[in-house]
């Protein structure tokens, strides 16, 4: 089956909102065997979506829309489609009172035009909406489906796998499953000249790398009849590139490098605290998006200045002096003294140049030194973090609060050895 994605919206053409629906939806369709061939995004206008959507039903199966289900003027998709397909428009009783109900709920007024909301083309297939008043709907004609879904990710996700997933899964003749190996230290150059062999003469299951910041993802994905067959096709492959890639790997699945280290901290029943100069909270920030950090973070100090490094986390007067806040000296002082302060297990730090401006010859921008302190082990790196891109400062740090957090977790499996 050829899946297509068109998302409804002028703001996502100005740039005013960021489409993470594609993303989303192609992923799940993937999962499901759909391959998705085409990705488009159409303003709010009625003959540009109404030729988008001629145009997709001429080299697509399944055409799923994000958007343009709202009660105002502007929202048209459910119309235009209506027209594509020749159908009349009519009011879905159930659906309305679902949306009386909804604003019941929240003890809010509903307006008139909200009722448009709950008109429908002729003979649709409505899908529920609980998060919010916009119902979904799938229209069916000559072996072609289009699926309309709400444009809110908190709306059109739930409602993908609640009502969608069941639909589209009638048909599927196959499953697809992947699992990503997550990996940190080996650019894509190298992984890929280490496994292009293997990649070449893999047809089923296959591995696909994707580079990211300072990191790199290897997906493995196996097609299958079902998950359980495709996942046991996956597994001896996980296991073999893992090996071969060795301590670069930080996880399987993981999600992100913070998740990792938050996991690993759970699971050894160890604490950390960070104390961070150059990177200004960010290792904090990161640690915290996690659910379940505050059982294993005890604190982040932001020590941007010499006298809170001094007189908050226990730099010497000396050590400053003499070596300077961007040194070695420095960095193993503040993970020592983010750790004596909050009595945490492990302590890293960071400090460094971040730019664009403070670099000189010896202490160039991009210079960083990330530092870790617990009772079995003590490090420091020292790392030349600039690309040589324009305004790179956001880069510097993103890469060195990555390198920390990887610091930390290879501190933490030092216990499992």
């Amino acid at each position: 089956m050829k899946a297509e994605i068109l998302c409804v919206g002028t703001e996502l053409l100005l740039g005013d909102i960021v489409n993470t629906n594609a993303v989303f939806l192609s992923r799940e369709l993937a999962k499901l065997g759909i391959d998705v061939y085409h990705q488009s995004v159409v303003g709010d206008n009625s003959e540009r979506l109404k030729s988008c959507l001629a145009h997709a039903m001429e080299q697509s199966d399944l055409i799923i829309t994000t958007g343009g289900l709202g009660p105002t003027y502007d929202d048209i998709t459910k119309e235009t489609v209506a027209e594509l397909f020749g159908l009349p428009m009519e009011l879905n009783e159930t659906s309305l009172q679902e949306i009386k109900s909804f604003f019941a709920r929240i003890d809010r007024p509903m307006t008139d035009n909200n009722k448009k909301q709950a008109v429908m083309p002729k003979g649709a297939i409505v899908l529920q909406n609980k998060n919010g008043t916009a119902p979904g709907l799938i229209v069916e004609e000559n072996g072609k489906a289009v699926v309309l879904l709400p444009g809110p990710p908190r709306e059109m996700k739930p409602m993908f796998l609640e009502g969608v997933l069941p639909y589209l899964r009638r048909d599927a003749q196959t499953t697809l499953v992947s699992h990503n190996i997550h990996i940190f230290g080996l650019g894509e150059s190298q992984v890929e000249s280490m496994l292009r062999d293997r990649m070449e003469q893999l047809k089923n299951p296959t591995i696909a790398p994707y580079a990211k910041d300072g990191e790199m993802l290897l997906r493995i994905t196996a097609s299958a009849e079902d998950a359980s067959h495709a996942d046991a096709m996956i597994r001896p492959l996980l296991s073999e590139v893992s090996d071969l890639l060795g301590d670069a790997v930080y996880g399987v699945d993981s999600g992100s490098l913070q998740n990792a280290v938050v996991q690993a901290l759970s699971e050894n029943h160890k604490k950390l605290a960070s104390a961070e100069s150059c990177t200004g909270g960010l290792i904090s920030k990161r640690i915290t998006e996690i659910p379940g950090a505050s059982q294993v973070f005890d604190c982040g100090i932001c020590c941007y200045s010499n006298e809170i490094k001094r007189r908050v986390v226990g730099v010497s007067e000396d050590t400053l002096a003499r070596y300077g806040a961007v040194s070695r000296q420095t960095a193993a002082e503040l993970a020592a003294g983010a750790r004596r302060l909050s009595h945490a297990d492990i302590g890293i730090s960071t400090t460094g140049i971040a730019g664009p401006d403070g670099g000189t010859k010896d202490k160039p921008v991009g210079l960083v030194y990330v530092g870790v302190d617990s009772d079995w082990h003590r490090e420091v790196l020292e790392l030349r973090l600039s690309r040589g891109y324009p305004d790179e400062r956001e880069l510097i740090r993103w890469l060195a609060s990555s390198h920390a957090l990887f610091l930390a977790l290879q501190t933490i499996r030092r216990l499992q050895r």
